[in-house]
C-alpha cells in the first residue's frame, strides 16, 4: 500500500513539474510574440492597443506597413503612407503627445457612404489619421483642441468639425485626466463644402507633410491660459 502510494505521489510531482515547464515554455513564447509585434515594443503605444474601433471608421490598427489592406463591416482600408511619430508637446500645462500619423485610402461600405457625404461626394477618397494622447498635468480643469485647424502641403485646411471620428477629444479635461484617439481629415476629395475649386489639381499632389495648430488652453472660466501651438509632420 505504501508503495502504491509513493508511486501515486511520484506521478503527482512529475506532472507538476511538466506542467511548469510547459508553463514557462508559453510565457517564453509569449514574451517573444511581444517583441515581435510592432505596436507592443513601446510602452508609448499601449494606448493604440487599448482603443477601441471607432464606429463610422474602419479600424486601421494592423495597417503597417504600406500596401497592407484591412477590411471590416464599416469597408475596406489602404495603407498608402505611415510616420511612426511619438512626439510629446507642451501647451502650458497639457501635454499634446502624437503617436503615428497614417495616410489611408477608404472605401466606405454602402451603409457608411451618407455619414461622409457631409465632406465629400466621392464613394472612395484618402483622409489623414492621426492617433494622439493628451494629458492635463494640473489638478485643474482645462478646455483644449488637440487639433483645431489642419493644413496640408497641397494647400488644403481644415477646422476642428471636419474631423471624421468624433472621438469628443476636444473640450473639458479634468485635472490629471487623460484622453486617446484619433482625429482624421478627407483629402483631395473631388466635392463637398471644402474641396470644390481646383480639387483636380489638388489630386496631383502627394501628401508630404501636414501642420497641426491646437487651440488655445482655456481654464473652466474660459480664460486663456494659454497660447496654441503649431506642430509641422512630414510623412
Amino acid at each position: 500500500m505504501r508503495g502504491i502510494l509513493s508511486i501515486f505521489v511520484f506521478i503527482i510531482v512529475l506532472a507538476g513539474c511538466s506542467s511548469n515547464a510547459n508553463t514557462e515554455k508559453q510565457s517564453a513564447g509569449g514574451e517573444q510574440a511581444v517583441k515581435a509585434t510592432p505596436q507592443s515594443t513601446s510602452s508609448q503605444k499601449d494606448s493604440i492597443d487599448e482603443y477601441q474601433p471607432n464606429s463610422q471608421v474602419t479600424d486601421d490598427r494592423s495597417l503597417l506597413k504600406v500596401g497592407q489592406t484591412f477590411s471590416d463591416d464599416k469597408g475596406k482600408a489602404v495603407l498608402k503612407d505611415i510616420k511612426q511619430v511619438n512626439q510629446t508637446y507642451k501647451i502650458g500645462d497639457v501635454e499634446l503627445t502624437v503617436k503615428e500619423m497614417k495616410l489611408i485610402h477608404l472605401r466606405p461600405d454602402y451603409s457608411m457612404i451618407d455619414y461622409f457625404h457631409v465632406l465629400t461626394h466621392d464613394e472612395e477618397f484618402d483622409f489623414v489619421k492621426v492617433f494622439v494622447d493628451i494629458k492635463n498635468t494640473s489638478s485643474k480643469k482645462v478646455n483644449v483642441a488637440p487639433i483645431a485647424l489642419m493644413k496640408t502641403n497641397t494647400g488644403e485646411t481644415f477646422d476642428w468639425n471636419k474631423d471624421i471620428y468624433l472621438e469628443e477629444l476636444n473640450g473639458e479635461l479634468e485635472g490629471g485626466a487623460e484622453k486617446s484617439g484619433n482625429l482624421g481629415f478627407i483629402v483631395n476629395a473631388s466635392s463637398g463644402h471644402a474641396h470644390d475649386e481646383q480639387s483636380t489639381d489638388k489630386k496631383k499632389k502627394e501628401i508630404k507633410w501636414i501642420e497641426i495648430t491646437t487651440s488655445d488652453v482655456f481654464d473652466q472660466n474660459h480664460k486663456k491660459i494659454s497660447n496654441s501651438k503649431k506642430i509641422k509632420i512630414e510623412f
